[in-house]
């Protein structure tokens, strides 16, 4: 398994929200592009990043941010926020993005995502984000009436890298993640599951690892800035 330190992205800043409430958001850094140098030098391989105002705007805000992010680091990143075309998917790749996240898309545009996916093999992940098991888009603004589980299916076939999961309720909380809902997913869809929202804890990514369900990786962002969690002591953990 893959540990993926998560950059969030508001205002050009490096924050966390609480449950992907936009008006709860702690600033952990003005300089992302530090932040980002700072977890490469901790040891991880992947950077997971989010561009908050762009899911709502429907169109990348932070961009600036992320080419910095982008310029400062070699370690591999997928980026999610805004993407909502095919030009800006193809931007994003071009500027150095390893994988594109597409979150409302997939539930608004599902032939993007898979056109996107054929077109570029192993560079399209598709964000599933749900409260109480049900899809919401929007930068998780808004819900829907389509099951997670029923999203992820969707692509079984399409050739998508990843399925970004996150349990909307526990992002940003430090209340553990959904290991259940987590490992049901995975288990019920061929494609390569990251799991993300409340993992706060060692104890977490030791229980996400013995879910028995086949889980790629796993998101942590605000445990990481708290210290809770050591990025090169998680990295190794999730490793063996």
């Amino acid at each position: 398994m893959i540990l993926y330190p998560a950059i969030d992205l508001k205002g050009g800043a490096c924050v966390r929200l609480w449950k992907g409430e936009m008006d709860h958001a702690t600033v952990f850094s003005e300089n992302p592009a530090a932040q980002a140098q700072a977890f490469e030098a901790a040891g991880c391989e992947w950077l997971h990043l989010v561009d908050l105002d762009g899911a709502f705007a429907g169109a990348p805000v932070n961009a600036a941010a992320v080419e910095a992010i982008l310029k400062a680091v070699a370690v591999s990143t997928q980026l999610g926020g805004g993407v909502r075309d095919r030009a800006t998917i193809e931007r994003w790749l071009d500027l150095g993005v390893a994988r594109v996240i597409l979150g409302t898309a997939a539930v608004r545009d599902p032939e993007l995502v898979k056109a996107a996916a054929k077109a570029h093999p192993g560079r399209i992940a598709v964000g599933v984000d749900a409260r109480d098991g049900m899809a919401a888009v929007a930068g998780w603004a808004e819900a829907t009436d389509i099951k997670a589980t029923d999203l992820a299916r969707r692509f079984e076939d399409a050739g998508v890298a990843a399925i970004i999961y996150t349990d909307i309720d526990r992002d940003g909380a430090m209340q553990g993640p959904n290991v259940t809902a987590t490992a049901a997913l995975a288990r019920a869809v061929g494609i390569p599951v990251i799991a993300s929202g409340g993992v706060s804890s060692m104890d977490d990514l030791r229980a996400l690892k013995a879910c028995g369900a086949p889980l790629d990786g796993v998101i942590s962002g605000r445990a990481l800035y708290d210290g809770r969690i050591e990025v090169a002591a998680a990295a190794a953990l999730l490793k063996t």
